[in-house]
């Protein structure tokens, strides 16, 4: 069995893909703008993440569950990601993502990449139809922390072994508890308190950007 050298894990959300998956389903339902501006403010910090999912989540109710293949025929992974995730993965890294976005679309996209831990939100659906409701504990920004954490310590790591990449506010506690801790694109919020920065779309930049912190 070969040792894990390092751990690396993913915000999902204007990270490891384009586009924010509740604008999509905001956008289904015909409330696009509502969601869109909910979804900015919460990035910005301007409202905590919890208090602005469950606003935006209610107003997808009635949704039907086939939304979900709709949607993902609408979202795009990130340049790099596959060359990023290929590479650490013949490094000896496992890779998580921790998503406040929802498992009825993660959970197809990190299968897709071969993504070893998946956390996120479930939605609530009945009959066929979303009911406006999330399911559970909600992903917050300490949960993300925690299974940085969490999985760092399965594998026996230091934390000097991870590496954490979000762009939201609610992305910082876990990039700020990493050994490397990237904002990605990120709000200026999040790009003022995180120790490095990528300011392009291209996640494969994060493979450069521990190389180069490694040779310090």
């Amino acid at each position: 069995m070969t040792a894990v050298t390092g751990l690396l894990v993913m915000d999902v959300d204007s990270t490891l893909i384009q586009e924010e998956v509740i604008d999509l389903l905001g956008e289904a339902a015909g409330v696009g703008e509502q969601v869109a501006r909910i979804t900015e403010r919460a990035m910005r910090g301007e409202l905590e993440f919890k208090e602005a999912l469950y606003a935006r989540v209610a107003l997808l109710k009635g949704l039907p569950q086939s939304i979900f293949e709709e949607v993902l025929d609408k979202v795009h992974v990130t340049k790099g990601a596959h060359e990023l995730i290929d590479r650490l993965k013949h490094e000896g890294y496992k890779i998580g993502v921790v998503s406040g976005g929802f498992h009825e679309t993660v959970d197809s996209i990190a299968s897709q990449l071969g993504i070893d831990y998946v956390m996120a939100n479930r939605l609530e659906i009945k009959d066929g139809f979303l009911t406006g409701q999330v399911l559970g504990e909600i992903i917050t920004k300490e949960t993300k922390k925690e299974c940085l954490l969490h999985w760092a310590r399965e594998n026996q790591l230091a934390i000097s072994q991870t590496v954490a990449v979000g762009d939201g506010a609610n992305d910082l506690p876990m990039i700020q508890t990493a050994g490397i801790g990237i904002a990605f694109n990120a709000k200026p919020v999040v790009r003022k308190a995180a120790p490095y920065q990528i300011n392009e779309y291209d996640l494969y930049q994060v493979w450069h950007l521990i190389q180069s912190v490694k040779r310090k």
